[in-house]
Order: structure tokens, then sequence, then C-alpha cells
């Protein structure tokens, strides 16, 4: 484990503690070579050949097929999307649940997921874990699920505590399909969307990818209605509109992700140490043992990478503090909460950074 090495590949790491991976990840070096190279052929060599098309569609077979290692599927059950806001809507729009139907999340969920929830017709059942033990999550979810629940809407790492929701006991207990937001888990949790019927991949967070990539695991493409169809999502299409579906969760795919940002994507996942989930795991126990000398930690041990604490006065003038001392780090709107992404980029004198930043 060379971690110094491995730092050096994240500029930003030599003037700042870059713990903000929450919202958007640190980008390294290789990731914006393969972005400026591929920026430097279209300059030079155009957009819109038939061997830049077909590059490109190689270049996004690619990426779906490294996505789907990442979360240990196959490529046929990924689709390429633009965030995991863009998955959560596919999923819900293609499910086409009425006012009979209802859905059970809960209430440490990022709008991402709450919005597509809120536009659907079913009605939303909220399980209220935020503030109890992570140990009673399972009980306190299932308890929302009745005879009518034909989903279950939950973020496998919460982004405001960091909890890590018990998925895959509530999927085998209750037997009703669950959509995933995988945006805090994905890059930072070893994560197997298998099992799962939904799966969301946020690209700019724990992967450190550019923005505008994510991704969506669907286990059974056939049984989910194209109902945002984009020009990727058929094979073949008549003048009224009809089309033929691409197989797999490729008729899923969002449209044209600009092929910069596949590049540096590329490069991004090519570059994940086998030891990143260990190394982050023990920087956030590390950030945590730290914060709590201090501040009420609301993170209860051994969950995820992220550690959130309530903040001594206002917690964005504190964010704003850190930042003007060289820390990145973010507060949790309307809760008084700071919280603390830990990567497996991060060193103990991130974590010194940041307990000095709040002293």
């Amino acid at each position: 484990m060379n971690v110094d090495a491995l730092r050096a590949e994240f500029p930003v790491l030599d003037r700042l503690a870059y713990l903000n991976a929450g919202s958007i990840g640190p980008l390294a070096r290789r990731t914006t070579e393969a972005m400026a190279a591929r920026l430097a052929a279209e300059l030079e060599g155009g957009r819109g050949g038939v061997a830049q098309f077909l590059d490109v569609v190689e270049l996004r077979g690619r990426v779906r097929a490294a996505l789907a290692a990442a979360i240990h599927a196959l490529p046929e059950n990924v689709a390429l999307t633009t965030s995991t806001t863009d998955a959560c809507n596919l999923v819900l729009a293609g499910l086409e649940l009425g006012p009979d139907d209802e859905i059970v999340t809960t209430d440490v969920e990022h709008f991402g997921l709450l919005g597509p929830l809120a536009v659907s017709e079913a009605r939303v059942r909220v399980a209220e874990v935020r503030d109890r033990p992570a140990a009673e999550a399972f009980d306190i979810i299932r308890s929302e699920v009745g005879p009518r629940t034909r989903l279950l809407a939950l973020s496998h790492v919460a982004w405001t505590t960091g909890q890590v929701l018990p998925l895959r006991e509530l999927r085998e207990a209750t037997g009703v399909p669950m959509l995933v937001d995988g945006a805090q888990s994905v890059g930072a949790l070893p994560v197997r969307a298998d099992g799962f019927d939904y799966y969301t991949v946020s690209c700019q967070k724990w992967l450190c990818g550019p923005d505008g990539a994510g991704a969506l695991y669907v286990a059974d493409p056939d049984a989910l209605p194209v109902a945002r169809p984009s020009y990727f999502s058929q094979d073949a299409f008549e003048t009224d509109g009809s089309f033929t579906a691409k197989a797999g969760a490729a008729r899923f795919d969002t449209g044209w992700i600009p092929p910069a940002a596949l590049a540096g994507l590329e490069a991004a996942l090519s570059g994940l140490p086998e030891w990143r989930f260990e190394r982050a795991a023990a920087m956030a126990a590390l950030c945590r043992e730290r914060i709590a000398e201090r501040f009420e930690v609301v993170t209860e041990p051994d969950q995820a990478t992220l550690v959130s604490w309530r903040a001594e006065g206002d917690a964005a003038e504190a964010s704003v503090r850190a930042w003007e001392q060289g820390v990145v780090i973010r507060d949790m709107p309307g809760r008084g909460w700071l919280r603390a992404s830990c990567g497996y980029w991060t060193n103990e004198d991130d974590i010194d950074r940041l307990a000095a930043a709040l002293a």
C-alpha cells in the first residue's frame, strides 16, 4: 500500500485536506490527461466522422464494462446515465406506479431519490431512521412495508449520517423490489448489485470521475418499460416513433455523454487500488475518533466513509472557516451538522488539519 504515491496522482492534495468526496471527488492527473487528449483529438480530427462515432461506441462499451465490474455485475445489466438522479427517474418513470401503490423510503434520503418519488403517483411512506440507532433500521423500515408496497427506495449509505442501511436483509425479508441509491456507496464500499432490482451509480463522487456520468444496474431489463427513450435506446425505429429496444440495459442509456468525460471516467476507473476500501474505512474510523474528542458525532462506529457531527454555532459558517484553512468539508443543510468524507487518498495529516481547523 503506497499511499504517498497514490496521493501524488491528485494534485489538489498538495494544497488541501480534501474531505468532500461525498459531494464530488478529487480528480487525478490520469483522468484530466485522458480528457485533454480526447478533446485534442476532436479539435484536430473533428467529431462527426464515421471513425470518430465508432470509436465513441467502443469507448461507451469499455466504460460500461468497467462500471459493471465495479459493482460485480454483467455489462448487459448496466445502462449509462448522467447521474444517480437521472437513473432514479428512469426507474420510477418505467414502473408507472399508481395511487393505489406504495413506496417505502426513509428520512435520510437525498433529493436525487426523493424528487423522483415525489412525482410518482404512488403513495410514499417514510421510515424515520435518522435519529434512531443503526441497529433498529431494519425493524423500522420493515414496519412500513404493507400489502400495497410495490417498491423499496433506499440509499445504501445515508448521505447525511453515513449510516449503512440493511438493504440485502430487507430485500430478502420482504420480497419487495428495491431501488438502491448508490451515490455514497459505489467506490467507497464493496458493492455487489446482484440480488437487487435497480442500483444506481454516481461516477463523480467516490469513483473520482468527471461530472455528468452515472450508471444504472437493472436486474431484468425486459421487465422495465423504456419510459424515457434516447437515440441509444433503439436498434431500429419507424417514422411514427415506434422502435425496437436494444438488448439488455443499454435500452435505458440516457443519451450522449461527452466523449471526453467518458475517456476521463475510463482512466479514473483504471487506477483504483485494490486496498481502497480498507484504507477508506480506517481513515473514517480515525476521523470519527478525532472528531469525537470535541464534538457530538452523529455517525455511529463501523458505518461508511462519511462522518457527520453537530457543529458549534452555524454549520455553514464553520465549513467556510475550514475552507479558509485549506480543509474541504460540507454542512448538512437545515441540520446544523458538518460532514467529512474519507477516501482511500485520505491520510493522517488530513485528519490533523481538520481537527485544527475545527479548533
